[in-house]
């Protein structure tokens, strides 16, 4: 079992259910608590100390998680597309390359440990994204991908539940309602990803082992809907992918 099974309790869901509802209101405290989970999380499925580890964040965003990685000790760098999401909390980002997943601009086996959060559902090819995720990272290196589940009730994301009617349709009824397009544009900058792709990718891929499975702010007793197929996509509500290259 991981380590941090131990840690995925009904409590830790709950603060992480009552962040949630922080993100468009007040992102700072959604996206400080999310950091400071996500470095848990990935120190509970490395197999060695983040302390000194050279950890790649795919798709880092405005650099809340640099903070809660170089607290662990790790040597942490991230990588972002988009220049607009970089500066939006005017974060200091010294430690971030302008580069997109699907080309990450490193040389093959160079970090210990590569993750991306949450990144996988705004990109049409999340599976080259994953697929230069293990090429960067050297033998024996954790790969970490954790990504929202388009069936579950967040697939939505601010557009809420209405995505159930259709992704198109629920961007127009968010743009009447708000006067605006949502930021997360159905098509543009957010697609439908399945549980059942990811998990097709990472027992496919001849690169790495798949080490575990898990939905990832659900408390461990209900790890077990994982396996159950076509549930799991919308119960899961996000899934984590943890590899370990061969």
């Amino acid at each position: 079992m991981l380590p941090f099974a131990r840690r995925a309790t009904a409590a830790r869901s709950v603060r992480l259910l009552r962040a949630f509802g922080h993100e468009q209101s007040e992102p700072a405290v959604f996206y400080s608590a999310l950091a400071d989970d996500t470095a848990a999380m990935v120190a509970g499925v490395v197999p060695e100390s983040l302390r000194g580890a050279a950890v790649l964040d795919v798709g880092g965003g405005p650099g809340f998680f640099a903070d809660a990685f170089t607290a662990r000790g790790a040597d942490y760098l991230a990588v972002e597309p988009d220049a607009g999401e970089m500066s939006a909390a005017g974060i200091d980002h010294r430690t971030t390359v302008r580069a997109r997943g699907q080309r990450l601009p490193f040389r093959s086996g160079s970090v210990d440990v590569c993750f991306s959060s949450n990144v996988a559902e705004h990109t049409p090819d999340p599976w080259a994204m994953a697929d230069e995720m293990v090429r960067v990272t050297r033998s024996g290196g954790t790969v970490i991908l954790s990504y929202t589940l388009w069936w579950g009730p967040f697939g939505g994301h601010e557009m809420g539940l209405t995505h159930y009617a259709g992704g198109h349709r629920a961007a127009r009824w968010y743009t009447r309602r708000h006067g605006r397009l949502p930021k997360n544009l159905y098509g543009v900058s957010l697609f439908p990803i399945t549980a059942a792709a990811g998990l097709r990718w990472a027992h496919s891929t001849s690169a790495a082992d798949l080490v575990a499975a898990f939905p990832r702010y659900l408390p461990r007793w209900a790890w077990p809907v994982v396996h159950v197929p076509g549930v799991r996509e919308v119960a899961a509500t996000n899934l984590v992918l943890v590899l370990r290259v061969r």
